[in-house]
């Protein structure tokens, strides 16, 4: 079913961001990452209490390979 869409303002995008609106037939990433991070690293609020004990953060990637998006066009 299509979609009517009014007016869109758009200030900024990131570099891999995706702004779609209405119908899509198709949404491909052009870039990709990969982040370690420790427990409560990415926590927000306004009243936030954390408390990690003992915390490792596991980096240890033995396939080496992650999915692609080579395809992606």
């Amino acid at each position: 079913m299509p979609a009517i869409v009014g007016v869109a303002q758009v200030l900024t995008l990131g570099n891999s961001s995706v702004f779609h609106i209405g119908d899509v037939y198709k949404i491909m990433p052009f870039s990709n990452a990969k982040t370690f991070s420790g427990a409560g690293s990415f926590n927000t609020g306004e009243r936030l209490n954390v408390e990690n004990k003992v915390s490792s953060t596991n980096t240890i990637d033995p396939d080496t390979l992650d999915q692609g998006n080579f395809l992606n066009m």
